[in-house]
């Protein structure tokens, strides 16, 4: 799993069992890499790349999956025949689903070549072909794996997503920006993320463009919706340009942050809220949100909390090789359920 945020590359190895008409996994291993500081600019920069350019440092991003999968196997002792398949989310660098497309990068066809292990990838397309957003696809998992510790989830990664199950009946959608823009305001300090929020805390916020961020009409529209980079850097990145100092910045963002979640959370309903994501670590981010919500917040183990997508993408593909629905209409909008995702052989 490589997020939005970029904070590096996720692995995890898990077993996924059907059993009594219920699935339940177990973590064998985890491991988290950080992106070399070269390739890391590469892909800060690759929303404006060139075609060709897109196309080497796709290749490239799958040979760095391909390489960190065979290291892990190896590091784990870890026989590569044992493992059935890698479902690589890829890294997405476009996404405008109402433009019909959505693109994720991570060679899908390198990684099974240089690992000589099936890759499925690729797994939202289907979806918007079918007239969906193609996200958010981690509410199956959460329905699926995690229904019994609460009715909501909430994910704190480069954006902020929900998932409300009510009535067995799964809604989910994009709720604002997270980690990414506030990752994006630290760096320019030389940091790279702002620990626990201590700068945020001691930041004024300025109440002025705190209105404009409430107002982006974005948080008006009717679900299901998702946002994407391409929203950031067009109409939430702006309005801070106004803020001089980047502690002013960070918590005018993350007071922004703390009320569009809080109101979701109580517009849904929310009793009790499954917290996990790199925001997670966000101790000010989490007392904001708490600030304006009646739900209760809890958070997972360190391992859910790091390694939960990763563990979703995972089940993603366990869910295909059954010939069962990984994404849900009710969801992201589209005509039908649909199984995505694309088969690499070796």
């Amino acid at each position: 799993m490589s997020g939005t945020s970029m904070d590096g590359l996720d692995i995890s190895y898990c077993r996924y069992n059907f059993d009594n008409q219920a699935w339940t996994f177990s973590i064998v291993s985890t491991n988290s890499i950080t992106y070399p500081p070269e390739l890391l600019q590469k892909l800060k920069e690759s929303s404006f790349f060139s075609a060709r350019d897109l196309l080497l440092l796709d290749k490239e991003i799958g040979l760095f999956f391909a390489n960190e999968v065979n290291s892990f196997l190896k590091e784990g002792k870890i026989d590569s025949s044992e493992v059935d398949a890698i479902c690589s989310h890829g890294h997405t660098i476009f996404h405008q689903p109402e433009l019909g497309y959505t693109h994720q990068i991570g060679c899908g066809e390198t990684i099974a070549y240089k690992t000589k292990i099936k890759v499925l990838n690729d797994f939202r397309q289907k979806d918007v072909v079918a007239g969906g957003q193609g996200a958010p696809l981690v509410p199956i998992g959460d329905q699926l794996l995690f229904s019994n510790e609460a009715d909501t989830f909430l994910n704190l990664g480069g954006f902020a997503n929900c998932t409300s199950i009510q009535n067995n009946k799964v809604s989910a959608f994009d709720i604002c920006p997270a980690n990414l823009p506030l990752n994006r305001i630290v760096q320019e300090t030389g940091l790279e993320f702002d620990r626990n929020g201590e700068i945020s805390s001691r930041g004024q916020i300025d109440s002025t463009v705190l209105e404009k961020l409430n107002n982006l009409p974005f948080y008006t529209e009717n679900g299901p919706k998702s946002l994407g980079t391409e929203w950031l850097n067009e109409s939430f990145m702006p309005l801070l340009k106004n803020i001089k100092a980047n502690e002013d910045k960070l918590a005018t963002s993350t007071e922004h942050i703390a009320i569009q979640i809080g109101k979701t959370l109580n517009e849904i309903g929310a009793k009790k809220t499954f917290v996990s994501g790199g925001g997670v670590k966000n101790d000010f981010l989490l007392k904001r949100i708490k600030h304006y919500t009646n739900s209760q917040l809890t958070k997972p183990s360190l391992e859910i909390i790091d390694y939960k997508e990763s563990i979703i993408f995972g089940f993603l593909g366990a869910l295909y090789f059954e010939h069962k629905s990984n994404s849900l209409s009710s969801v992201t909008g589209a005509q039908h359920n649909t199984t995505g995702g694309v088969l690499h052989i070796p």
